[in-house]
């Protein structure tokens, strides 16, 4: 193996702590940097697995309407069914529309005005951004209501609810008789 004048390697410092450390925080400076020039997103990913497959008279339901079942309200169930189905979709968008209002907040920001005002451009963005803030607000207020739309449905129909309740308990368990041997 071929060595420079230092005794190392010629291929260059495989794990010198004093030439390392100095790339290292380099790194995390131009890191620091980058993260602070824009404004901060939590890396957040969100799955949903909707493996439900509901069909209606006229097809297949569209890519929106398939968050949701068919409004068919036949049964308690189903309504708690379809409020906790618009529920959980309206936190999960709600979430995304907030993200990417800050996405959309952070590159108009970049954006330079064309006046050169002092703070025109985040100005600029942040009315832009506000809107889509708005709708994520909009969002969450959907879930909202749609968790207080089953409770205040229990609370209103809650006599005919208990009515066919006790036919729904299950049969209570056998007693064991100790007297008969």
């Amino acid at each position: 193996m071929a060595r420079n004048n230092s005794g190392r390697p010629a291929s260059g410092p495989v794990n010198d702590p004093k030439t390392s450390k100095f790339a290292n925080a380099g790194a995390a400076a131009g890191g620091l940097i980058g993260a602070m020039g824009s404004s901060f997103v939590p890396p957040i990913n969100v799955t949903v697995n909707n493996n439900r497959t509901t069909a209606t008279a006229f097809g297949s339901r569209g890519h929106m309407e398939a968050l949701l079942p068919a409004p068919e309200f036949n049964s308690p169930a189903q309504v708690r069914n379809y409020c906790n189905s618009l529920r959980a979709a309206g936190v999960t968008l709600s979430i995304e529309v907030a993200m990417a209002a800050e996405i959309l907040n952070g590159i108009l920001a970049a954006v330079p005005d064309p006046e050169g005002k002092a703070f025109g451009s985040r100005i600029r963005a942040k009315k832009v951004s506000w809107k889509l803030q708005r709708s994520a607000s909009a969002l969450r207020d959907a879930a909202k209501n749609a968790a207080a739309c089953y409770a205040t449905f229990q609370q209103q129909y809650e006599e005919e609810i208990n009515r066919v309740r006790h036919r729904a308990r299950k049969p209570a368990q056998p007693v064991m008789n100790w007297a008969q041997q």
